[in-house]
């Protein structure tokens, strides 16, 4: 049985920084030098008897481990408990006793309930028990991850992160924990469910492991044509991937079973992988099309696209007032602010000094025209290409307004809960001077 290593999710966390979860628990790594500041004066006897179990136990992690749990007998309700845990985790783990750190991770967790850092450690320790309640344990887990994950919001980013690093990072670890749930559940025989996190994750992010996985789960139900349609991806994508890495090798011994199923020999199969190939090339190049506007100077050297590709040239627009929204498919703010921007749009209707576009940032542009026709704005909808970068949009929604020389004479970093729409409609009005 080979799960999705949990190691790979937890580097991915760690690489990424605080912002790539809406918590910030903290580090396991903190130990036992944690368990020695911050001293509570009504608690001053746990405390001394705190600092003695861990000068006791000198070096030794055995006795600091007996220490710790004496500590925890004596004192249940020690302030510091949650720190007593996790020292009891990192040192049951460099004891390699499995069942020890477990049972302090989910203690850890009780009282810690947004600490999904340590949920991750124990859905791996959970995996290697492997038992049916284990494992439906550490399902429950992921799926608390996960709901957290999804809820996230920009705001919640480091400074230092930018919106675009915010969500790569946001989508990569979505990707991992769909597929790390897939696993538990298609180690569990719930296939279908399996199934549809395996579907998620690669939607997500593309991934070998997730497109080996959804193989597997055809080839056990006898579809061998959805099987050869997966396999083929595993092989012709990169062997990493945001949830782990596949071999390739494997996969190719897999992919030639089930063609065998389908065709009776292995006669085409080498066409189909280069056909796959080539598929895979032509996709990524819509999702990931290249730079434009690279040499622009100003605003107006802009060339934007309409949502049918058409080329918006912003140069016409010299000499005008322009309002300009960017804003994303996955940022929540920009949905309650795009109506208000909207209906200011509609109260100048006529005005031939001043135009409005809702300016999409988007990296998957497929995205975009759905969801737009969804929401059903009335407003133009074009594809930033490059302007976002141009004007150091680094959080969504950010409202610029441009004079006439094209120079930025208002910008709004965000959505205000309230005095939005007086605040721009103040701001075009300036803009457009007295007359207008």
């Amino acid at each position: 049985m080979r799960f999705v290593p949990v190691t790979m999710i937890l580097a991915v966390l760690l690489t990424s920084g605080a912002s790539a979860l809406p918590q910030k628990p903290s580090s396991n790594s903190q130990g036992s030098k944690d368990l020695a500041a911050g001293v509570s004066k009504q608690d001053a006897d746990a405390e001394a008897q705190l600092q003695k179990a861990i000068a006791d136990a000198g070096n030794d992690r055995a006795a600091l481990v007996r220490n710790l749990r004496n500590y925890l007998l004596r004192f249940p309700d020690a302030p510091r408990k949650a720190g007593v845990y996790r020292a009891l985790v990192e040192s049951c783990q460099q004891l390699q006793d499995t069942e020890c750190a477990l049972e302090y991770a989910e203690r850890l967790v009780a009282v810690r309930p947004d600490d999904s850092e340590m949920m991750l450690l124990a859905i791996g320790l959970l995996q290697q028990q492997g038992s049916d309640a284990s494992l439906t344990r550490a399902a429950g887990y992921a799926t608390r991850v996960l709901d957290r994950i999804e809820k996230a919001t920009p705001e919640e980013k480091s400074a230092r992160v930018s919106v675009k690093d915010w969500q790569s990072q946001q989508d990569r670890f979505r990707a991992a924990l769909y597929s790390l749930r897939g696993q538990i559940e298609k180690s569990q025989k719930a296939y279908d469910a399996a199934d549809k996190d395996f579907q998620q994750s690669y939607a997500i992010r593309s991934s070998a492991l997730a497109a080996e996985q959804l193989g597997e789960i055809a080839e056990m139900k006898n579809d061998y044509t959805k099987a050869v349609d997966e396999y083929l991806l595993a092989f012709v994508l990169p062997e990493d991937g945001p949830a782990g890495k596949v071999d390739r090798r494997e996969v190719r011994k897999k992919l030639g079973n089930v063609w065998r199923q389908v065709h009776g020999s292995e006669q085409g199969l080498g066409e189909q992988i280069l056909v796959t190939y080539d598929h895979l090339g032509a996709t990524s190049a819509n999702l990931n099309p290249p730079a434009r506007n690279k040499g622009a100077k100003d605003s107006f050297s802009f060339v934007l696209r309409n949502l049918d590709g058409s080329p918006l040239p912003l140069a016409p627009l010299k000499g005008k007032i322009v309002a300009l929204s960017f804003w994303a498919t996955w940022c929540g703010p920009c949905r309650d602010l795009e109506p208000e921007f909207v209906q200011i749009a509609k109260n100048y209707t006529g005005n031939t000094n001043l135009v409005f576009y809702a300016v999409n940032t988007d990296e998957d542009e497929t995205l975009v025209p759905g969801f737009v026709a969804k929401e059903k704005w009335d407003v133009p909808v074009v594809f930033a290409d490059g302007l976002d970068d141009f004007m150091n949009v680094t959080g969504l929604p950010t409202v610029i307004i441009l004079d006439r020389a094209g120079k930025i004479a208002f910008r709004m970093d965000g959505f205000p809960t309230k005095g939005f729409t007086e605040d721009l409609t103040t701001a075009i009005q300036e803009a457009l001077g007295p007359a207008n």
